[in-house]
């Protein structure tokens, strides 16, 4: 297969469908030495912590490179281009704006806007400024009202040249992976602490929401969740329970609370010390419409019954990514669906979706026929969804290039754009331009 191919009436072909790529700041950017610290630096420079022991001082050089990414962007024909601010950029120590900073992206921005691109901001992709951490960092209450404090300055001086803000991305890897399994930064282990960091992070989107109708109402105000649909390895009660717990714990988690106001009622089966501290006023601020759900989607987990924890995951079989991810489009379809009949959801827009796979390199070509693969399938399961009657206005796949992917450095590449991390240079795969003639066939 070397194209992408749809049903011929699908809305995903419709001239309406929004279609993009998607970065995030630390994973792309450099130029450290142009901003304060952040909980990524201070991770990476922990021993053991990052697989290659690399860092993000450099990464994909976005920060010099900037105005040639965006041609190579605009050279994929995508109507939008999704971006993170790093909040340590933007702002000092003493949190007022740090013109070097705005400046980088509003010349960003306005650079987007005259080619026609839609700027899709994500105000918070883990990069937390260091001197916060350092204060308690998302298990301090405080830093939602810093972050609030953050977005009220940054929306203001963007002024008009936005199209979409998401106040946070993916608040579970945050709270869940930083401060409760460890394996992100800050690297706190603890299950006293995910919860309670989970409720600041979803204080903090509430908190923003309130801002940017006030600051910029003419956008379309979100957030970014990400889900792994849980599925039970048998179909006996212990198994089904167990997962459905497990569903509650990772994933509506984040969403249940913006939908419908309340936590999963597993919070009452959680000791008392792993509950979070709920004031009154939190669940309504958290809970206020959102213009749009963000939903970033790469894989499912199966698990079973656990006879101390719960439940326990299983191990993947079957067709994997790099990252050792199963590849089951079907869950993507299921997921969509069953979020639609679960909740009453704004318009979504599908705002992460793609693969990591051992790509080479040869005579000039990345001929990376898996990844274009993943995406022809998972482009159909959105489809599929959407005749079953979910409403999605837009996809962005994940990621425009290869870059820093966390905790796994530099091994792993999620680019439609393959990135020679010497020389710098910009390669755009076989999937990247089977994405570009898709676009362009609509």
């Amino acid at each position: 297969m070397t194209k992408l191919s749809l049903p011929p009436h699908s809305p995903l072909l419709s001239k309406n469908f929004v279609y993009g790529v998607a970065t995030a700041s630390f994973q792309i950017e450099g130029g450290s030495q142009d901003r304060l610290p952040c909980i990524w630096d201070t991770f990476c420079d922990t021993p053991n912590k990052i697989v290659d022991s690399s860092d993000g001082h450099t990464a994909c050089d976005h920060y010099n490179l900037w105005r040639d990414d965006i041609d190579l962007i605009e050279s994929l024909g995508v109507d939008a281009y999704r971006l993170s601010i790093s909040w340590p950029r933007v702002m000092t120590q003493d949190a007022k704006l740090n013109p070097v900073g705005v400046k980088f992206y509003t010349d960003i921005l306005d650079e987007l806007k005259r080619r026609n691109i839609k700027a899709f901001v994500t105000l918070y992709h883990w990069d937390l400024p260091q001197h916060l951490e350092d204060e308690g960092g998302w298990l301090n209450r405080q830093t939602a009202y810093a972050f609030e404090h953050y977005v009220n300055l940054i929306t203001k001086a963007f002024g008009d040249r936005v199209h979409s803000y998401a106040t946070l991305n993916e608040p579970f890897c945050s709270a869940f992976l930083g401060y409760e399994i460890g394996i992100h930064a800050p690297g706190k282990v603890g299950k006293e602490y995910g919860r309670k960091a989970a409720h600041h992070l979803l204080l903090a989107h509430g908190l923003a929401m309130s801002v940017l109708k006030q600051n910029s109402p003419n956008t379309l105000n979100g957030i970014v969740l990400n889900f792994t649909p849980c599925y039970s390895l048998t179909q006996s009660d212990e198994d089904l329970k167990a997962t459905a717990f497990a569903d509650d714990y990772l994933n509506q988690w984040y969403i249940k609370p913006i939908i419908d106001a309340q936590y999963p009622d597993i919070i009452n089966q959680l000791p008392l010390n792993h509950q979070p501290d709920i004031l009154e006023g939190d669940m309504e601020l958290i809970s206020q419409s959102i213009d749009y759900l963000g939903i970033n989607f790469y894989t499912r987990q199966v698990y079973k019954a656990h006879p101390t924890d719960i439940y326990e995951p299983i191990a993947p079989t079957g067709p994997l990514t790099d990252m050792g991810w199963e590849i089951y489009p079907q869950s993507f379809t299921d997921l969509l669906v069953s979020l639609n009949k679960t909740y009453t959801l704004p318009p979504i827009y599908i705002t992460e979706n793609g693969a990591a796979m051992p790509d080479t390199y040869n005579n000039g070509e990345v001929n990376d026929l898996d990844r274009l693969s993943y995406y022809n399938t998972h482009l159909n399961a959105v489809h599929n969804a959407i005749e079953q009657g979910v409403v999605i206005h837009g996809y962005f796949a994940w990621s425009l290039m290869d870059n820093f992917e966390w905790a796994e450095g530099y091994l792993k590449r999620f680019g439609i754009v393959y990135v020679d991390y010497k020389t710098q240079q910009r390669t755009i795969k076989n999937s990247g331009l089977a994405y570009k003639e898709l676009i362009s066939k609509r």
